[in-house]
């Protein structure tokens, strides 16, 4: 029998494979996240909401673990960001012992507001970046 997270999670995760991520890789100012797909080692590209502080990236998956971009950081951390227009290269590092609830008050209201309605296992991520 399915938790009610499990249902969640599948049901926002159809929703955005199927419907809101291709909208959003098109939209010019949307951050996205490209990883190495685990499987097939192609490009993977992800919209994802977070802040710039000086050479970091700062985020919070709403799926944690079960978030496919996490687990493909997992096999491979090196990752490619996009960030008003502008890709960079730079190195995922999950962060389970950070607070991911506080986090999000420190990042942008909107993107945050969604990760934590829909969020059921949270998880902060930092990405360094080269340049």
């Amino acid at each position: 029998m399915s938790s009610m997270g499990d249902i969640q999670h599948r049901v926002v995760t159809t929703l955005q494979r199927r419907v809101v991520n291709p909208m959003q890789r098109k939209v010019p100012g949307q951050q996205l996240l490209e990883t190495v797909g685990r499987v097939s080692g192609q490009p993977r590209i992800t919209p994802i909401g977070g802040r710039l502080v000086g050479n970091q990236f700062w985020l919070v998956s709403e799926f944690g673990n079960r978030s496919q971009y996490i687990r493909n950081i997992k096999a491979n951390n090196r990752v490619r960001l996009r960030l008003h227009g502008r890709w960079h290269t730079g190195t995922a590092h999950l962060l389970p012992d950070d607070d991911a609830r506080a986090r999000l008050r420190e990042l942008p209201r909107g993107n945050s507001a969604v990760v934590r309605l829909v969020g059921t296992e949270l998880l902060t991520v930092r990405i360094d970046l080269d340049d």
